[in-house]
């Protein structure tokens, strides 16, 4: 039996990463293009895209993780039901709840590596996100820049383009700023050729220093702008706003085990309900994968994806319910996790239950 649970266990695996690959490559692209966007816009630099990310990949990881499991489970056994190698495992002696209790087995790894993830390593990444995304928040202007793009910082109510950047983003070419005035009315449009940045030694302020250009200060709309004409021109880098930005994500599940805080009882809840849903989607697969030949080799995956969508559409929703307070603590999302249990027992159990029942019937009526 070692060895058929050791072909069971790689089959399954087999599929499960496949799967976790392709929906990772998913959804981290989409995530990815989206913290690109705000790079483009200034609000976050280039150079950190790929931290953020492999921080981040704990918390793909921690969702992706069950459904690829159970959709590599419905894939293998369902092949295998196709192909008839489960007739012949069953006709040698493996019965199904061996075949439910050894892939029961195989998925407890998964589980460990989903109880992980959700209690410790993704709330960690998720604060190494956190600090990134307040450290670009003090980030200067001059850090920020990107050649060729017209980039709007708040700090200042500036427009700025430059034409190349060094490398050490110290030294700039063909330099454009708009700085709006503070009512709102007037603008001031900077040209240079170049640029370069300036740090006082003893405040530590830093300084754009423009050469060869002009100020152009008006009202649009107006002829009567007040042109200037320079050589060299300082104008002074402002900082970002020093405030925090806070994840929820990045909570360290210790601190939510003692918070009171109803939004953080219930991300403690869901956290813990992660490592749950590996055991319970299993046994549902084991079930939902037995397919007829003749329905074809995906015919199963249409039910049993809806299945899995409303179990984890459920769980948002006890979710929400529990940081509201509609839901007491005490239940928590117990009660989901009870509903998906007792169907996949059902599933698994209760034809044969139903059979023996109707054979207790026939018993008893023939006495």
């Amino acid at each position: 039996m070692s060895i058929v649970f050791r072909y069971l266990i790689r089959q399954i695996m087999v599929s499960m990463i496949a799967v976790s690959g392709i929906l990772l490559l998913v959804f981290m692209s989409g995530r990815f293009i989206k913290y690109l966007g705000s790079a483009a816009e200034g609000e976050i630099a280039a150079g950190v895209l790929f931290s953020i990310m492999a921080y981040r990949f704990p918390g793909f990881l921690e969702l992706i993780l069950p459904l690829g499991l159970f959709i590599g489970i419905l894939l293998a056994y369902g092949r295998m039901y196709l192909e008839s190698e489960m007739t012949v495992l069953l006709a040698c002696g493996l019965s199904e709840k061996q075949l439910l209790a050894k892939t029961l087995v195989g998925s407890l790894p998964v589980m460990l590596v989903v109880a992980s993830m959700s209690l410790f390593v993704s709330p960690w990444g998720m604060k190494q996100v956190e600090e990134i995304f307040n450290e670009a928040r003090k980030a200067t202007e001059f850090e920020m820049l990107a050649p060729g793009r017209f980039q709007d910082f708040t700090s200042g109510s500036r427009v700025t383009y430059t034409e190349a950047l060094s490398e050490d983003k110290r030294q700039l070419q063909g330099v454009f700023i708009a700085e709006y005035d503070r009512n709102g009315q007037g603008v001031t449009l900077i040209t240079a050729e170049s640029g370069s940045q300036l740090i006082d030694p003893e405040t530590g302020s830093r300084f754009l220093i423009l050469e060869q250009g002009g100020r152009y200060q008006g009202l649009p709309g107006n002829l009567d702008y007040n042109v200037t004409r320079f050589e060299a021109y300082g104008l002074k880098i402002q900082s970002g706003e020093a405030g925090s930005r806070e994840l929820d994500e990045g909570v360290s599940t210790l601190s939510l085990w003692n918070s009171n805080d109803p939004e953080e009882r219930a991300l403690l809840h869901w956290r813990i309900s992660l490592p749950l849903i590996v055991p319970i989607v299993t046994l549902l697969a084991v079930r939902l994968s037995r397919v007829n030949p003749r329905q074809g080799r995906f015919f199963h995956l249409l039910p049993a994806m809806l299945v899995y969508i409303t179990y984890l559409g459920l769980l948002i929703v006890a979710r929400d319910a529990l940081a509201d307070g509609k839901v007491p603590e005490w239940l928590g999302m117990l009660w989901v996790h009870a509903i998906f249990l007792s169907l996949g027992l059902w599933l698994q159990f209760g034809s044969a239950w139903l059979y023996r029942r109707r054979l207790e019937k026939e018993a008893r009526a023939h006495a």
